[in-house]
C-alpha cells in the first residue's frame, strides 16, 4: 500500500485524535444516531485528555455525516482544533471508537481502507468495448471504443469469393481487438487501475489480452461470461479480493526468501521491534509488513519529534541527543517512519498466510507462514 496519502498527519506534532465511525447502517433514525455518535466520540476524547477545540472539531465532522450515504465508514484524524485527514473506509469498522495519543492511530486504516484495487471492467465484443471503473467506493462509466462495424460475421460458404470475405472478417476482428487493447491501456494509465477484468466471449477476450502491452498482462483477469453479460458486484469483489490476496502472498514469499543472508552476509528482510527500529533510524525500510494481531504491533517504543527519532528504550533517545520523548505503539511509530522515507506497507492477513502455505508446499511451511513476520512486524529492506 502506498502511504503517501498519510503525509499530512506527520507534518505537525501531536498529540492526535484518531476516530473511526461506522456509517454502514442507514435508517430513518440515522441522523439522530450520528448526532449521538458525535457527542459520544467528543466525550471519549475529552476523557482521554484531548483539548476542547479538537473535541469540538471531531464532533462537528461527525455531525456533518448525519445525512451521508457512505456505505462503510470514515476515519477522522484531528489536532489543534482541526480535522487534518478524513478518508472514507472500504470496510466498516467494528463499532465507533476514538483515541487520543502522541501519534495518529493509523494501523486500523490499513485494514479498513487499504488494498482497495481500482478495476476497469471491459465488456468486449467484436464491434468494440465499454469500460466501467469499479472500486469499493466508485462505480462509473469509463468510456469505451467502437471499432470497424463491417464485416463482422463469418458465412458458411467455402467458394473463393467467400474465403476472401472470411479473411476480411478476420482482419476486422484483429483491427478491433487492437483498438480495444490500445484504448484499455490508455484508460489504465489515466486511472491508475490495479486490475483489468475482461468480459466477453473466449476468442474476443483472448484477442484483446494478447494485444495489451506486456506490462499490463499481470493485471488482467478474464471473467467467464459471454457477450452481453454484465458483472455483478459480487463478481467484481471476488476478482478484487483475489488480486489483493495474490499480491500479499507474493510479498510474503519475497519476505521469506529475503530473510536469508546474501553472499555478503546481509539479509534483505528483518523482523522484531529492535531490528525494525534500527532499520527505521537508518532509513532502510522499503516495505513494512504488519500483522495487526501480532504482539509486537502494540509494543511500546519511544519517539522524538522527527520520524527517525525512535528507540526501544527512552534512554536510547537521550543518547541520540533527543531531549523530548513520548511513548507510542510500535506499529504507529514505524508507519510514521515509513511515510517519511516513501516506504510502502503491507497488511498481513490470514488469507495471505494460507496462500503462502499452499505456494511453498514444503515441510514446516505452515508453521513458517503462521509466524510471518515473527511478532507481527517485519520489513523488506533497501540498501544504500
Amino acid at each position: 500500500m502506498d502511504l503517501a496519502f498519510l503525509q499530512p498527519l506527520y507534518e505537525h506534532p501531536g498529540p492526535w485524535a484518531s476516530v473511526y465511525v461506522d456509517t454502514s447502517r442507514h435508517t430513518e433514525d440515522t441522523p439522530h444516531e450520528r448526532h449521538l455518535t458525535a457527542r459520544a466520540m467528543a466525550r471519549e476524547l475529552a476523557a482521554q485528555g484531548a483539548d476542547e477545540a479538537t473535541c469540538r472539531a471531531v464532533g462537528n465532522a461527525i455531525e456533518e455525516l448525519r445525512h451521508s450515504s457512505e456505505p462503510h465508514g470514515r476515519a477522522l484524524f484531528a489536532r489543534a482544533g482541526e480535522v487534518v485527514l478524513d478518508p472514507p473506509l472500504a470496510r466498516a469498522p467494528q463499532g465507533d471508537w476514538a483515541q487520543w495519543a502522541p501519534l495518529p492511530r493509523v494501523t486500523p486504516l490499513l485494514e479498513l481502507a487499504s488494498e482497495d484495487p481500482v478495476c476497469i471492467v471491459a465488456y468486449v465484443d467484436r464491434k468494440g468495448a465499454d469500460f466501467e471503473l469499479r472500486s469499493a467506493l466508485v462505480s462509473r462509466d469509463a468510456g469505451g471504443v467502437t471499432g470497424r462495424q463491417w464485416p463482422i460475421h463469418r458465412t458458411s460458404s467455402v467458394d473463393w469469393s467467400e474465403r476472401h470475405f472470411q479473411l476480411r472478417v478476420e482482419n476486422t476482428w484483429e483491427h478491433n481487438a487492437a483498438e480495444i487493447a490500445d484504448a484499455l491501456a490508455v484508460c489504465q494509465e489515466e486511472t491508475g487501475a490495479d486490475l483489468l477484468i475482461l468480459v466477453g466471449e473466449d476468442r474476443e477476450r483472448r484477442s484483446v489480452r494478447e494485444r495489451l502491452p506486456q506490462r499490463l498482462h499481470p493485471l488482467v483477469v478474464e471473467a467467464p461470461h459471454g457477450a452481453g453479460s454484465r458483472l455483478l458486484d459480487e463478481d467484481v469483489e471476488r476478482a478484487r479480493g483475489r488480486h489483493v490476496r495474490d499480491r500479499a502472498a507474493a510479498e510474503l514469499e519475497r519476505f521469506l526468501a529475503a530473510r536469508a543472508p546474501d553472499e555478503e552476509g546481509r539479509a534483505g528482510a528483518v523482523e522484531g521491534v529492535p531490528a525494525l527500529v534500527e532499520a527505521a533510524r537508518e532509513h532502510r525500510i522499503d516495505e513494512l509488513l504488519i500483522r495487526p494481531d501480532g504482539p509486537d504491533a502494540h509494543r511500546e517504543v519511544w519517539i522524538g519529534e522527527d520520524p527517525d527519532q525512535l528507540a526501544v528504550r527512552r534512554t536510547d533517545l537521550k543518547i541520540l541527543g533527543e531531549q523530548n520523548s513520548w511513548s507510542a505503539r510500535a506499529d504507529d511509530a514505524l508507519i510514521r517512519s515509513a511515510v517519511a522515507t516513501d516506504a510502502a506497507a503491507l497488511l498481513v492477513t490470514p488469507e495471505a498466510d494460507e496462500a503462502v502455505r499452499v505456494e511453498v508446499g514444503a515441510p514446516g511451511a505452515a508453521r513458517a507462514a503462521d509466524e510471518v513476520p515473527v511478532g507481527g512486524l517485519g520489513a523488506l529492506l533497501r540498501w544504500k
